[in-house]
């Protein structure tokens, strides 16, 4: 087993990162969180890499901070300042990428492990996963954007049970509260979420780019401010080479070979 934190490594088009202290369950010390924004810039910096899978290795997916390093962080509060704030902008540069962020859960996925989940763009989960916003039981609050995310993606009432309760859900409750788009066997998670990256990393990835960003900026206003930047950015879109080759592969009953 390699010594890294994280493993980062590339499959084809596909830019796989792996969180790697099985020990621990993969708890997110300051390290991780390097290794994962390192990872992150050199996938974008290439281009070979279309989407971002993240995964990890051992019995669960991530069970939050590493609580020892937050523990001896305490008597320091800008060491604490930072932990936080550098947490925050790793997870939203991953929002904020052009690359479509992929995550694939086992096992548990608590508190900071949930963060980074939500962080993603689509997940996938075992059968086994069971996820959770567990601050509560231990008297901390969320950190690393749980307390945005989360209302955001499930309502304010189930949010605030899930933080107020502290309890777990598993992986078919999180599917209908959208918290996670798929749920597949244990033995088949990674090679399903592999499967998916593949078939998006074939696809226009321009537009799957200019998709992310519409939307998260849409978000961020009302539905008139959204609709705007869509009816802005569509026409410019409609012209490009990709189009071209899409709309040529549909006319000719084959698959595009989008550049």
């Amino acid at each position: 087993m390699s010594d890294e934190v994280v493993r980062v490594w590339t499959e084809g088009q596909v830019g796989i990162m792996e969180l790697n202290r099985p020990a621990v369950f993969n708890c997110l010390a300051l390290s991780v969180m390097e290794a994962l924004n390192a990872g992150m810039r050199h996938f974008e910096d290439g281009e070979e890499v279309h989407v971002v899978l993240i995964r990890s290795t051992g019995k669960h997916f991530c069970t939050g901070a590493d609580l020892d390093e937050v523990k001896g962080k305490r008597s320091d509060l800008d060491a604490l300042k930072h932990f936080i704030s550098y947490g925050h902008g790793v997870l939203r540069s991953m929002e904020n990428s052009t690359l479509p962020v992929i995550v694939a859960v086992h096992g548990l996925a608590l508190a900071g492990g949930l963060e980074l989940m939500m962080a993603a763009d689509v997940a996938f989960a075992g059968e086994s996963a069971r996820l959770g916003c567990q601050h509560a039981q231990f008297g901390l609050i969320p950190g690393w954007g749980g307390t945005q995310r989360l209302p955001r993606i499930v309502g304010q009432r189930r949010a605030l049970d899930l933080m107020f309760s502290a309890r777990w859900i598993d992986a078919r409750e999180a599917q209908i509260w959208g918290l996670v788009n798929y749920v597949v066997p244990d033995a088949e998670l990674h090679a399903r979420a592999m499967e998916y990256c593949q078939t998006l990393a074939a696809r226009n990835t321009n537009g799957i780019a200019t998709m992310k960003r519409l939307t998260e900026h849409g978000l961020s206003g009302n539905l008139d401010y959204g609709l705007a930047l869509e009816a802005t950015e569509a026409p410019t879109a409609l012209m490009s080479d990709n189009v071209t080759e899409g709309l040529n592969a549909f006319q000719e009953k084959r698959q595009p070979n989008f550049k």
